[in-house]
């Protein structure tokens, strides 16, 4: 669930763009990437662009005084006997992404419409989890991971295609050892929540619409999946505890799916009037433990994405922010302190359409492919990009689209002579890719 804008050149990861959706065919990728000063072959499924593999050495969870590292170094006080990692290598194989958390063969999130491929045998992992299994192997029983995520999106003002995750898990021993320590540790925590200014709104840890898993002593297993609320509640109170004034920090559960839990939820926290989504939680599946050669242990896992939070709490409007050098945007923030943003300047915007035909006998051009595209041209110069028209011709049976992109910069004014250039880019780059025609 990374960083600064860039619209130099790519330092570390070379590439010429290739087109990967169906609608695409004539421009090709150079036979190999290299990315942090390695090279990677590509083949009929590189998908990843310029823009995108630009992010990869820019760390800015790691930046001292940037808003994603503070969130991170609190999230990890918290948790002050955890191992912290934030430091391991984006590139994973589909098999470490998907199968090792028995993703289904056919979950969309494999697909190339939504995640970004080096090749047929590597990717930019789409989250956290991807090193649970790699984590847990290691013998770690309790740990947080903070890392920068890919995943291919739209364009606008909550969307980025490379954002960041905090993964955090705890094993206990599955014996009678093990339980007592999940108790002790339930009272602890529960004591601190009763005299704390929060309100929760619970629901069973276990029921037959999110059942405890088949190989789960369902004892344990629901004092595991307490043991994940109570320790969850503790956290969000020390987010958001102190933003909600004399009124008490108000927070939901929710069942939910996730293939890699069972029971699984979802935490919401009522913020300035309304229910804000803040993470996915759930007891470990235990096909994941066995794939770590760990045995005879039950844990819970949670993930949540850094921007999210921070945007909330700083009130951050625009996620592009994250990943700006302007020192007006970097000078308000300090190291271990979270303090609302003020915007420095609301610059116009400037919108322009482009409509064409897709190719003959092409499928009609993915949203993310043309967002894609367009983050080559313009990068962070664009606010949002959302499609106002698509039909299909009658008699040829050919089919139209219509996006229209809001040029703002977050720093500057746009002149009309520079908006025309970047279009122009974006024409351009469209026909030559896709084989479009203009209308």
């Amino acid at each position: 669930m990374l960083q600064l804008r860039i619209f130099s050149a790519v330092q570390n990861c070379r590439c010429s763009y290739r087109s990967f959706h169906s609608s695409s065919v004539t421009s090709k990728y150079a036979h190999t990437l290299e990315i942090l000063g390695d090279k990677y072959h590509t083949d009929e499924i590189t998908n990843v662009t310029p823009s995108i593999l630009s992010k990869i050495p820019l760390q800015v969870h790691k930046q001292t005084g940037h808003p994603l590292n503070t969130l991170r170094s609190i999230i990890e006080s918290h948790y002050p006997y955890f191992s912290h990692f934030s430091s391991f290598n984006p590139l994973v194989t589909p098999f470490k992404n998907f199968d090792e958390l028995a993703f289904p063969k056919d979950h969309p999130g494999r697909s190339v419409t939504d995640s970004y491929y080096i090749n047929k045998n590597l990717m930019l992992r789409t989250h956290t989890s991807a090193h649970e299994v790699e984590v847990f192997s290691k013998g770690e029983d309790k740990w947080l991971l903070t890392a920068d995520v890919y995943r291919r999106d739209e364009i606008d003002g909550s969307h980025y295609p490379v954002f960041h995750q905090m993964e955090g898990a705890r094993l206990y021993s599955a014996d009678a050892s093990g339980m007592k320590q999940v108790e002790e540790d339930n009272e602890r925590l529960s004591r601190h929540l009763k005299m704390s200014n929060i309100i929760i709104e619970d629901i069973p840890h276990i029921s037959p619409t999110n059942p405890v898993q088949r190989t789960h002593d369902p004892v344990h297993s629901e004092l595991v999946a307490k043991n994940l609320k109570l320790s969850l509640n503790s956290l969000l109170l020390r987010l958001f505890g102190s933003t909600v004034s004399e009124e008490p920090l108000r927070v939901r559960w929710i069942e939910a799916y996730f293939p890699f839990t069972s029971p699984s939820f979802e935490v919401e926290v009522f913020f300035r009037g309304k229910w804000l989504e803040i993470l996915g939680c759930g007891v470990v599946i235990q096909s994941t433990l066995d794939s770590s050669n760990v045995e005879g242990k039950i844990g819970w896992a949670f993930g949540l994405g850094l921007e999210r939070i921070a945007m909330i709490l700083y009130s951050i409007p625009d996620i592009r922010l994250f990943w700006s050098t302007d020192e007006r945007f970097l000078s308000q923030f300090k190291d271990g302190e979270i303090t609302t943003f003020k915007p420095y300047s609301k610059f116009p915007s400037c919108f322009k359409d482009v409509s064409f035909w897709n190719a003959q006998g092409s499928a009609p051009l993915h949203d993310n492919d043309f967002c894609d595209l367009v983050r080559d041209v313009a990068g962070d110069l664009v606010e949002d990009v959302k499609m106002i028209d698509s039909f299909v011709h009658p008699k040829t049976n050919r089919s139209s689209s219509c996006y229209r992109i809001n040029y703002r910069s977050m720093d500057r004014s746009l002149s009309n002579e520079e908006v025309n250039e970047l279009q122009k880019g974006v024409v351009t780059r469209l026909t030559d890719l896709f084989r479009v025609e203009i209308r």
